[in-house]
């Protein structure tokens, strides 16, 4: 009998890492890597599509075209925003996304903190699509008007060396950006 409760623990645990690991993802920035939980429970429909995008290699190059101090770090427009593609255009970044439809909202009651990550979206709750920020502050005007879909749980210190926008609107004109974005 303990034979089989240590192999029922034994793949209670080897199973939950398995999952754990399928949520993790890492952000290669140019001064270190960033790794990320994703919360597929809070945000099922968000997380897939930044998963499917990841995985395409589609955040590859991609600039961090609006960037205010205090406030966040704002990138994933895939279209227009990816430096290595020619469709790259720096005064369109931010105004565009993914060939896939825009997704329905997923608020919910997770606040806007320090390293949170959330979707961009235009005024219309149902316009995500690929572009998403990191918050760089606390946040709390933005809770339950934003799907947060995950938070950086080590190398912040990294997302907060992203070259900042001296624009009032937070536009970069020499971005940083997004070297690699994958599944750990």
């Amino acid at each position: 009998m303990s034979k089989y409760f240590f192999f029922i623990i034994l793949f209670f645990f080897t199973s939950n890492n398995l999952i754990a690991k399928e949520n993790i993802m890492i952000l290669e920035l140019k001064d270190g890597n960033v790794e990320i939980e994703l919360f597929d429970d809070i945000a099922p429909k968000h997380v897939e599509r930044i998963k499917k995008l990841a995985s395409e290699g589609k955040y590859d190059n991609v600039v961090f075209h609006r960037v205010i101090d205090g406030f966040m770090a704002q990138t994933g427009d895939v279209r227009f925003g990816n430096s290595s593609s020619s469709d790259f255009n720096l005064e369109r970044a931010g105004m565009g996304g993914s060939e896939l439809p825009d997704l329905p909202a997923e608020f919910s009651d997770t606040p806007h903190l320090r390293g949170t990550l959330s979707m961009a979206r235009s005024s219309d709750p149902n316009s995500a699509n690929s572009q998403f920020f990191i918050c760089f502050e606390d946040a709390p005007h933005l809770d339950r008007n934003y799907s947060v879909f995950g938070k950086v749980i080590k190398g912040m210190e990294f997302v907060d060396k992203i070259k900042r926008g001296a624009e009032p609107n937070g536009s970069v004109v020499d971005p940083d950006m997004i070297i690699s974005f994958k599944l750990k």
